[in-house]
């Protein structure tokens, strides 16, 4: 369902929900001039987190429309954290999405091992549109709600309830956004990274993208590749599908993910008593999903929302225990307390509907989508007969590009033939950005090296302790090495993905860090 689905702690939506000092550039006459350099004044930051890790914060202002660049400008939040070791230059960070906001995670460096980030300003910030930036956009805080229709439009009454929705949402956009809508486009958030290397006093910019922040770096590249000096893409999109194609390609990956979950659960029929065959849990789950459509859970946790918790399993293994465990207890006692909490915290990903809106922003506008209904219902019902755990979610999560109102624009034809080495990273069973979106970068970047995490299932996951994909990031970033390309279509570097948990062991446990931000905080901000 795009590159945005995920559990968000409690700690770090309030982290994300605090804002920065409002140190901003002015509006200055000169910025359209030929070698303006725009500024950024910093002040000290508005949380804990950052404050701990003695960052600075503040706004940069850039224009609306490049096409106009004396014209009407937007803000960026910015927050920086300073290298302490030998200067290797500035690293953006982007988490995804999109909609995600990258403003913690500027604290992504410390987590690289060996010390091989302390040479990076590691520079965090929230997109246009997003989060602290100004304006933030939001366009209905009720629309992630309960008691939706259910996702499959089993009849008539039903597709035109979704139908009624989602044209009512995007015309809520339409006016919530108003010239917004016309430059949130990949592009323009490529423009942004290039007006913050300016802000920066940097020639060249590093980049550390997860996600759709893979897809920005991508067209970053492709439009200023000789300003990239090393650049990190976890989780890759796929520059020829985007975005309609790479929705349904999810789908059927989406599909795979859930039945190797359900062979998982079957596996641990001890702990959870769900059956003791994966073809016996698929069962239960739709006969449950089914139930609920009558009568659901708590009186909230309907078939929409039983798809949206179970989603996260196919996103990724952090989150498998406490999905199943929430679900036996459900079966077990019909207590539907744990399944409603994890769904809230799914729905916190909105951060109050903003996310979700720009995620829709920069999707709709990327290029144009189909607008015949027909079109969507021939396409879906034909993925849906062979992937229908969350074809028609997905389905209705993307339908409002039907009638968005921002001008759509033409992708860019992404080359990184004139690109420096860069490192990619994917699970070989990845959903959300399937892996034949990073062999496809790969062909596109011809110096670029890809390491596989072989035969896993979660999404954007580095930096969370696997160390051989670890151990080739803090390579790269500590003096440009990288493991020797190979020939033909396929990865480099294959190394063991992050593992399935095993409930029978002993609890892993991760205490917070310094201020309060876990490793498992920062995943958990990537916006899969």
């Amino acid at each position: 369902m795009g590159m945005k689905r995920l559990l968000v702690a409690a700690a770090v939506a309030g982290l994300l929900t605090a804002g920065a000092v409002v140190s901003s550039a002015q509006a200055d006459p000169a910025r359209g001039a030929p070698g303006y350099r725009p500024a950024i004044a910093w002040g000290a930051c508005d949380n804990s987190a950052l404050q701990a890790r003695h960052a600075d914060c503040g706004y940069l202002a850039v224009p609306l429309d490049y096409a106009h660049p004396s014209g009407a400008t937007i803000k960026l939040a910015v927050s920086r954290i300073r290298h302490s070791a030998a200067f290797q230059g500035v690293m953006l960070v982007n988490p995804g999405g999109p909609g995600g906001s990258g403003y913690a995670l500027s604290a992504l460096g410390e987590y690289v091992p060996d010390s091989a980030g302390a040479g990076y300003d590691w520079i965090g910030f929230d997109p246009r549109g997003v989060g602290a930036s100004e304006p933030a956009l939001t366009c209905d805080r009720t629309y992630h709600g309960y008691r939706r229709p259910p996702y499959v439009p089993a009849t008539p009454a039903i597709e035109t309830a979704w139908l009624t929705r989602t044209g009512a949402y995007a015309k809520a956009c339409a006016a919530a956004g108003g010239a917004l809508l016309d430059h949130l486009k990949t592009t323009d958030s490529a423009r942004d990274l290039d007006s913050l290397r300016r802000a920066l006093g940097a020639d060249r910019i590093n980049y550390y993208g997860f996600s759709y922040g893979t897809y920005l770096g991508q067209v970053y590249a492709t439009l200023y590749p000789e300003r990239v000096r090393r650049m990190v893409l976890d989780g890759n999109v796929d520059p020829g599908r985007v975005w309609y194609a790479s929705n349904l390609d999810q789908d059927v990956a989406f599909e795979r993910n859930i039945k190797i979950y359900f062979r998982w659960l079957a596996r641990y029929d001890a702990v959870y008593h769900l059956g003791t065959s994966a073809s016996a849990i698929e069962k239960l789950f739709y006969t449950t999903r089914a139930e609920l459509t009558k009568r659901p859970a708590g009186g909230v946790i309907g078939p929409d929302e039983l798809t949206d918790i179970f989603l996260q399993a196919g996103y990724y293994v952090f989150g498998w225990e406490e999905v199943a465990s929430a679900f036996a207890r459900w079966i077990a006692d019909r207590d539907p307390t744990p399944l409603k909490t994890l769904y809230d915290q799914d729905n916190a990903e909105h951060d109050g509907d903003n996310g979700y809106a720009v995620y829709l922003g920069v999707q709709c506008t990327d290029v144009r989508w189909p607008r015949p209904w027909a079109d969507w219902t021939t396409a879906n019902w034909r993925v849906h007969r062979k992937a229908p755990f969350e074809t028609w979610a997905n389905a209705w999560y993307n339908a409002p590009c039907r009638e968005w109102a921002g001008t759509p624009g033409k992708p860019v034809a992404v080359d990184g033939r004139q690109v420096p080495p860069i490192l990619l990273l994917s699970e070989t069973l990845d959903a959300a950005t399937p892996f034949r979106g990073s062999l496809s970068v790969r062909e596109r970047f011809p110096r670029s090296v890809l390491v596989e995490g072989v035969g896993g299932t979660t999404h954007a996951g580095s930096l969370f302790g696997e160390a051989c994909v670890d151990g080739a990031i803090a390579a790269y970033l500590a003096d440009g090495t990288l493991p020797k390309r190979v020939p033909g279509n396929r990865s480099d570097k294959r190394c063991p993905p992050i593992p399935q948990p095993d409930p029978a062991a002993p609890a892993a446990r991760r205490g917070a860090e310094p201020g309060g931000l876990s490793r498992a905080d920062l995943q958990q901000m990537i916006w899969r």
